[in-house]
Formats: C-alpha cells, structure tokens, sequence
C-alpha cells in the first residue's frame, strides 16, 4: 500500500470513460494492424500527436490518418467515426469521483482533442467534477513527454510523490514513475476501483 496522496490525477479515455480505438482500428485495417500496433498508432503517430497538441483539426487528422493507414475512408467519414469511439463515462465514474471529492484534490490529465473534448463536456458528466483540468490540446503538451508532467506539478504546487495517477497506457505510466509519481497502469473502470481499494482510498 502506497502512502497516501495529495491529490489523484486521472487520464480520462480507458480509465473514466468508454474510449475504444484499438478494435474499430484492426477492423478497418482489414487485420493488416494487430492490437498491439493500433494501440501504438495512438501514442507513437506524428498525426496523433499534432492532433493531441492542438496542431491540426480534427477532420484533417481524420484524412491523414485515413491515408496513412491505407483505410480508404473519405475525411468526414472518418471523423464521425473518431467521435462515436468515445461512447461515454463508464457506469459508476461520476459517483466514484464524487466519492472521492473533498478527501483529495482530483484532476484529469488527458491527451484530448477539439472532437473528444467537446463531447465530453455536453454529455459525460465528468468535467465539473474535477478540481484541475489538464487537456493535451489546451496546453500544447501531450503525454509521455517530460513537460505535461511538470506543468501538472506546478499547477498543483505539489511534488511527485503527493499525486497518484491512473493511466491505461504503459508508457505514460512509466513517465509518471520517472518523476516520482505514484503512477498506476489500470485499463477500464475495473481495475481503477480495484486499485484505488487496494490502496486504502476508496
């Protein structure tokens, strides 16, 4: 059991809400992309990363990565796809942050879009609920990089052992421990419970 922390910082798609870009990927690669290799496409792209850093709107990542990819998918098309992937917050991720309000301080720290962003707002029931919000396509950084990592201590005005994060991919995870977080690699509303029980904060 980690000791216990100032404030928990959360990635919101795969953790508190249902995002799935892996699967509808393979599928429409015609299996040319196997899991591992859509999940990287999401983290190693440069397309993704002007996405995720505010650097491109959505419908021209949505050609680019149509053309990139060999999808053979029109922009639009394409686009509307991206935005259906992100179904909504998971049963449960409104009250669990409620629950945990006022105990300690709670921020989202996301690689976000203009598409995402705006949707979550109008419909998920999440945002209000956090105390700090840190969107990759806001603040022109985006996880893994050193840089998001800082900003979120200084807005906090907290060390690295005083926030836990909970993250679904690995090497975000791993960014987060190489500053001293206490990072958590949990993927789904499951494993986010189970582990914020395990550490005694639930």
């Amino acid at each position: 059991m980690s000791s216990k922390p100032a404030a928990l910082v959360f990635d919101l798609g795969g953790v508190l809400a249902d995002w799935n870009g892996i699967d509808p990927l393979i599928r429409l690669s015609g299996g040319k992309l196997d899991r591992e290799a859509a999940r990287e496409f999401w983290i190693h792209s440069p397309w993704v990363a002007r996405l995720d850093q505010g650097e491109c709107e959505p419908l021209a990542f949505a050609a680019a990565m149509s053309d990139a990819l060999q999808l053979d998918i029109p922009a639009e098309a394409m686009r509307d796809q991206l935005e259906n992937w992100l179904a909504g917050a998971y049963p449960g991720a409104p009250e669990l942050l409620a629950a945990l309000k006022g105990r300690f301080r709670l921020a989202a720290l996301s690689n976000n879009n203009a598409l995402h962003w705006g949707k979550i707002e109008r419909e998920f029931d999440l945002l209000q609920r956090f105390d700090a919000l840190f969107a990759s396509h806001l603040l022109r950084l985006r996880k893994p990089d050193a840089a998001i990592y800082r900003h979120v201590e200084q807005a906090l005005n907290l060390p690295g052992n005083q926030i836990a994060f909970f993250d679904d991919n690995i090497e975000c995870v791993d960014a987060a421990r190489e500053r001293g977080w206490q990072a958590f690699h949990t993927i789904g509303f499951e494993q986010l419970q189970a582990t914020l029980r395990r550490q005694g904060w639930l």
